[in-house]
Formats: structure tokens, sequence, C-alpha cells
């Protein structure tokens, strides 16, 4: 079994910035593609940003609407997967999930955090 659990969100004044962080836990035996998606009420959930494994030398991808502002990054050692937002605009705000293909004994499995919640008004 696998567990992410998100942390990091919270309310912010426009033009601010926040770090989310994902903790992997369980009997992790690698990990691949991790990744941010968000949900905005009444909205369907989107990417914000991926993060390819090692093997696919940790390229990075992100939407439009938070490339220059957002960076994803991840610690393979800890188990960890960041998203530092910068220059936040109300239109971020919305449920942030985190997302890793990650393996067991069983194989690879796609894994889902329970969410944090980024808030962005003045």
């Amino acid at each position: 079994q696998v567990q992410l659990v998100e942390s990091g969100g919270g309310w912010v004044q426009p033009g601010g910035s926040l770090r989310l962080s994902c903790a992997a836990s369980g009997s992790i035996v690698s990990r691949d593609d991790m990744a941010w998606y968000r949900q905005a009420p009444g909205k369907e959930r989107e990417l914000a940003a991926s993060i390819a494994g090692i093997v696919s030398g940790s390229r990075t991808n992100y939407a439009d609407s938070v490339k220059c502002r957002f960076t994803i990054s991840r610690d393979n050692a800890k188990n960890m997967v960041y998203l530092q937002m910068n220059s936040l605009k109300p239109e971020d705000a919305a449920v942030y999930y985190c997302n890793a293909k990650i393996a067991t004994a069983g194989g690879f499995s796609l894994y889902w955090g329970q969410g944090t919640q980024v808030t962005v008004s003045s």
C-alpha cells in the first residue's frame, strides 16, 4: 500500500507564494512520473505540472496557465514532490492533488493524495 499526503496549502494574497509538498509512504520499490493536478469549484481536474522519472531525465511539463510561475521538483531519496507557486492569481485557487506512478512488489499503480486547498484572495 502507498499513501500520498499533501501539505502546504492555505490562504495567500494575489502575488504571493506557496510551496506545496507531497510525501509518499508505504511499500515503495520505485517511483516514476509525479504530478500536481488542481480542481477549482465547478471545473474539471486539470494538470498543473508534472515531472518525469529519473530514467526519463526528470523532464518537467507545465500547463500554459502556470508556466514561469510554478516550479515542480522531486526528491527521490525522500519520496517527495514539491510545487513552488509564485505570483499567485485568484484563478489559481483550487484543491491541489498530488499524483504519482509508483511501483510496489505488485507492479506500478497510479496513486492520488487527498488534496490540499489553495485560496488566493485579497
